[in-house]
């Protein structure tokens, strides 16, 4: 279905292309020259064409936003929202209120060991988290 509605949403994409190139303005854009009197084959006088190209513009402009947002709704859909902050650690109080809190190991419960955790349980908890080696000097 969305495949589809990306197709219909092209072929509206380039109608209204064409459609805004074909209006006539200050400098002729791509009118044809139709200097006032219907100049591309006398099909329509120039207030007529004028007429039909911005109803025809109005018309795409308001298909292309209207399968926009169906393209971006169906997009969303399937998406679970979640929260950043749902996956931080919680922090305990010290024990002491005066005392800080002193951290196990330096970047202990950063972003990477988190991650290195959840792989672990994905795995079974083959491996233990490794902590990382510090700099030579």
């Amino acid at each position: 279905m969305q495949n589809v509605l990306i197709v219909i949403h092209l072929i509206i994409v380039v109608a209204l292309v064409g459609v805004v190139l074909l209006q006539r303005s200050e400098g002729g854009g791509l009118g044809m020259g139709s200097g006032g009197g219907g100049g591309v084959g006398g099909f329509m006088t120039g207030r007529g064409q004028a007429n039909a190209l911005t109803r025809a513009t109005a018309i795409l402009a308001g298909l292309f936003f209207l399968t926009s947002v169906v393209l971006a709704v169906m997009a969303n859909r399937g998406r679970v929202q979640r929260s950043i902050i749902d996956g931080a650690p919680t922090t305990t109080a010290p024990a002491t209120p005066g005392a800080p809190a002193a951290p196990s190991a330096p970047n202990a419960g950063g972003v990477l060991d988190q991650l290195r955790q959840m792989q672990n349980q994905n795995q079974g908890g083959a491996q233990p988290p490794t902590p990382p080696a510090a700099p030579q000097q």
